[in-house]
């Protein structure tokens, strides 16, 4: 019997631990041949912490792991007697085989994200908080965020300007969330 994709419910933040558990079991009790591949998906995001671009791994599906089994007793019984797993994604008690197609989209997610990082950026600042410019010829000027345009990655803040408040555009890495 050819190994399938299932999809297995963990605990939300267990998962790489779910991973580990299941691979390590699997050896302990020999069913290594059941168990091919186990895998968390996972994509590369670029966040904005004070000021500064990061790449930030993130889970690509919380509280789920792909696994690639040959499903038999022992198999079903070491993966749902897993801590922190609930349970397959299926109907009723029968867990359900995805197609390699799907896994493939998943991972194909987590490829494309590693190849290319998505537009996916976070700031720590919002619309009405105070921040401050940190380069460019507003720099050390402080202002209040008006707009937030993810798509350009640009914010536009209002600053004081001769006691007139001023409109100014930005790069999100060109301002800081003010303490």
């Amino acid at each position: 019997m050819a190994a399938r994709w299932y999809i297995i419910h963990a605990y939300s933040g267990f998962e790489n631990k779910v991973r580990d558990a299941i691979l390590s079991e699997a050896e302990r009790l020999g069913l290594s041949q059941g168990v091919e591949e186990v895998e968390v998906p996972t994509e590369t995001v670029t966040e904005i912490k004070r000021g500064k671009k990061v790449q930030v791994e993130r889970k690509f599906m919380p509280g789920y792991v792909l696994a690639k089994l040959n499903m038999t007793d022992d198999v079903y019984h070491l993966v749902k007697n897993t801590p922190k797993v609930t349970g397959f994604l299926g109907s009723g008690n029968k867990p359900q085989a995805i197609s390699e197609k799907e896994a493939a989209r998943y991972f194909g997610g987590v490829e494309e994200a590693k190849s290319a990082p998505k537009k996916d950026i976070h700031v720590d600042y919002e619309i009405g908080d105070q921040v401050k410019v940190l380069e460019g010829p507003f720099a050390s000027f402080n202002g209040e965020v008006e707009e937030l345009d993810f798509d350009k990655a640009k914010v536009k803040v209002s600053v004081s300007i001769f006691g007139r408040a001023t409109p100014v555009e930005l790069d999100f890495d060109q301002v800081e969330l003010v303490k």
